[in-house]
C-alpha cells in the first residue's frame, strides 16, 4: 500500500478477475431474471466488484490499482478465436448486412456528435468538446477518447475535458453492458423469432449443454497452440502495419490472419483436425471474455466519475435514448428482422454506447439463452474493430474542423 492505494501486479489482477468472473457465473445462474433479460455473467460480477470496491473508498479505506497486461492478452485470445471460427461462407452470407452495417454505424457517429453539440453549450462547454460526449467517448470508447481528448483540449483551451471523455466513456460500457441483452429478448419476444435449425454456436458454451460438449485435455491444448500462432503471426503483421502509417489495435490483425488461416487450413490439410468450432474453441473463448470483461469492470474507477455531475449524466441519458431508438427504427429492420439482426442488436447496443468486447459479451449472453447466431459474430468484429475506428477518426477529425474554436 502507497499513499492510501492498494496496487495489484498481473497475476493478482488476473486471480481478482477469475473470482468475479465465477461471482458473477454464480449470481447469474442463481437469478433466473439475469438470465431471462441476457445480462451477461462477467458484467454481473464486474459491477458487483466495482460496486465492493467503491464502498471501501467511501468508508475511508484505500483505492485500489490493477495491472492489466494480462486483460489484454485475453482480449486478443478472445478475438483471435472469433477469427477461427469465422467461415468465408458466413461472410458471404453476410456480406449485405456488413455493408448496412458500416452505413449505420457511420450515421449513429454523426447523430452522436450533433446530439452532443445541442449538450454542450447548454452547459457551458465549447462546441468542439461536444466529441468527448458523442462519438468519441460512446463508439470510440476510452482509448479513442484519450487519443482525441489532447487535441480538443488544445483547441478549446480548456482543461479537464479527458476526464469527462473517460467518465462519458466509463458509465457508456456500463449502459451498454445493461441494455443490449434486455433489447434482444424484447426483439426475439414481440417477433416470435427463432435461429436457423443448422447453425453452430461459435462462441461459449449454451446454459445446459455443457455435459453434451465434450472437452478433452488435448483438444484444450490443441486449441491454445493454434491461437497462440494466429497472435505470433498476427503480431507481425501488426508491426508492418504501424511501419506503415496505420494504427490498428494488435487484436484486428490477428483476427484476420486466424480469418485468413481458418479458412486455408482444410484446402491445404483436408483430413487434418481441426479447431474452428470445436468444444475446446468455445470454451477458450468463452473463459478469454468473461475474464476479460470481469477484470474491465471491476477496474473501473467510479470515485472519480463523482466530479462530472448532471453534465454526464444527461448526455448519456439522451445518448442511450438515441442509440435504442436508432436500433428499434433503423438497425433491426434494415438488418432483415431476424434472430441474427436481434443479436446484431444486441451487439450494436453494446459497442454503439460501449465497446467490442461489451457488443460480443452481449451476443454470447443472447445466443446461450436462444441459439446460435453465426453471421453475427463474424460481421459485428469486422465492423466494430475495423471499420468504426477510421469512420470514427474522419468524422471527429471533420467536425473539430467545422467547430473547433
Amino acid at each position: 500500500m502507497t499513499g492510501g492505494t492498494v496496487s495489484l501486479d498481473a497475476f493478482q489482477t488476473a486471480t481478482l478477475g477469475l473470482l468475479v468472473f465465477l461471482v458473477g457465473a454464480g449470481v447469474t445462474r442463481r437469478l433466473p431474471a439475469l438470465r431471462a433479460f441476457n445480462i451477461p455473467e462477467p458484467v454481473t460480477g464486474g459491477l458487483i466488484a466495482a460496486a465492493v470496491l467503491l464502498a471501501i473508498r467511501v468508508a475511508g479505506g484505500p483505492g485500489v490499482t490493477f495491472d492489466l497486461v494480462l486483460r489484454d492478452y485475453l482480449v486478443v485470445l478472445f478475438f483471435a478465436g472469433i477469427g477461427l471460427n469465422a467461415r468465408l461462407s458466413d461472410l458471404a452470407r453476410g456480406g449485405r448486412r456488413l455493408a448496412v452495417l458500416v452505413g449505420l454505424t457511420t450515421l449513429l457517429i454523426l447523430m452522436q456528435n450533433l446530439a452532443a453539440l445541442a449538450i454542450a453549450p447548454a452547459f457551458g462547454l465549447p462546441a468542439s468538446a461536444a466529441v468527448l460526449l458523442g462519438s468519441a467517448s460512446l463508439i470510440g470508447g476510452h482509448g479513442t477518447t484519450i487519443a482525441w481528448s489532447t487535441e480538443v483540449e488544445r483547441i478549446t483551451g480548456t482543461a479537464g475535458l479527458a476526464e469527462l471523455g473517460v467518465a462519458t466513456a466509463t458509465l457508456g460500457l456500463v449502459v451498454a453492458a445493461l441494455t443490449g441483452g434486455p433489447l434482444a429478448r424484447f426483439l426475439i419476444d414481440r417477433h416470435r423469432l427463432t435461429p436457423a435449425e443448422d447453425d453452430e454456436q461459435p462462441v461459449g458454451v449454451a446454459y445446459g449443454d455443457e455435459a453434451q460438449r465434450p472437452i478433452t485435455a488435448l483438444g484444450l491444448m490443441h486449441a491454445l497452440f493454434v491461437l497462440h500462432l494466429v497472435i505470433l503471426v498476427g503480431m507481425g503483421l501488426h508491426e508492418a502495419i504501424r511501419s506503415a502509417g496505420l494504427f490498428l489495435p494488435l487484436f484486428v490483425p490477428c483476427m484476420l490472419v486466424a480469418i485468413a488461416g481458418s479458412n486455408l487450413y482444410p484446402l491445404v490439410l483436408p483430413d487434418a483436425p481441426r479447431v474452428a468450432r470445436s468444444p475446446a474453441l468455445a470454451l477458450v473463448t468463452d473463459l478469454a471474455l468473461g475474464a476479460f470483461l470481469a477484470m474491465s469492470l471491476m477496474s473501473m474507477d467510479v470515485a472519480a466519475l463523482s466530479g462530472t455531475g448532471a453534465l454526464v449524466a444527461v448526455s448519456l441519458v439522451i445518448q442511450t435514448l438515441l442509440a435504442l431508438a436508432f436500433i428499434l427504427f433503423l438497425v433491426f429492420r434494415l438488418l432483415g428482422r431476424d434472430y441474427t439482426a436481434a443479436v446484431l442488436s444486441a451487439g450494436f447496443a453494446g459497442f454503439s454506447l460501449g465497446a467490442t468486447p461489451t457488443a460480443i459479451a452481449n451476443m454470447t449472453a443472447v445466443t446461450k439463452r436462444h441459439g446460435p447466431a453465426p453471421i453475427a459474430f463474424v460481421v459485428l468484429p469486422l465492423v466494430s474493430a475495423f471499420f468504426v475506428d477510421l469512420a470514427n477518426a474522419a468524422v471527429i477529425q471533420g467536425f473539430l474542423g467545422a467547430f473547433g474554436r
